[in-house]
């Protein structure tokens, strides 16, 4: 390749330098600065990480479920034992639930979406336990994970459309 088209800018740049004209020894050469044209693949990818950047309050739950499930993953790998001090905090939903029906009792749809909230997250903290323990992907713990997924990003969506 010759050197007065070679790439020496950023990556993505291709710069081409014009050699001096003859009659004009004292003044600089001309620099002509072309950008490369993105390719699709980056076009589709800046679309789409623009599209979960403009949404990433309502998913969430999404993130935090791959946070769980890498970071389970990682907990499995590294110490697996970590699924058994992982066990006892599955309990804290329905202690939560017995102190705030304690403190202010609710009645109706208060009490429907406080034992739904208490469900829901002992079923996760279940499985953060099961999956530190044994894997995320043992068993039925993948599906456990995708439907607790589901039930978390719908139950959001539909707080966040009300409130």
């Amino acid at each position: 390749m010759s050197s007065r088209t070679r790439s020496r800018g950023a990556a993505g740049v291709h710069t081409v330098r014009i050699p001096r004209q003859r009659g004009r020894r004292g003044s600089d050469p001309f620099v002509v600065v072309v950008p490369e044209r993105p390719s699709l693949t980056r076009e589709a990818l800046t679309a789409l990480g623009g599209l979960l950047w403009r949404s990433r309050r309502a998913l969430a739950p999404t993130g935090f479920a791959v946070l769980a499930f890498v970071a389970a993953g990682l907990l499995h790998a590294i110490a697996w034992w970590s699924g058994l001090l992982l066990a006892p905090v599955t309990a804290g939903p329905l202690v939560w639930l017995l102190l705030m029906q304690r403190r202010r009792s609710g009645t109706g749809s208060v009490l429907a979406w406080r034992i739904g909230v208490t469900v829901l997250a002992s079923v996760a903290l279940a499985w953060l336990a099961l999956a530190a323990g044994f894997g995320p992907l043992a068993g039925p713990l993948e599906l456990i994970w995708l439907l607790t997924l589901i039930t978390a990003q719908t139950a959001w969506l539909i707080v966040r459309r009300t409130h």
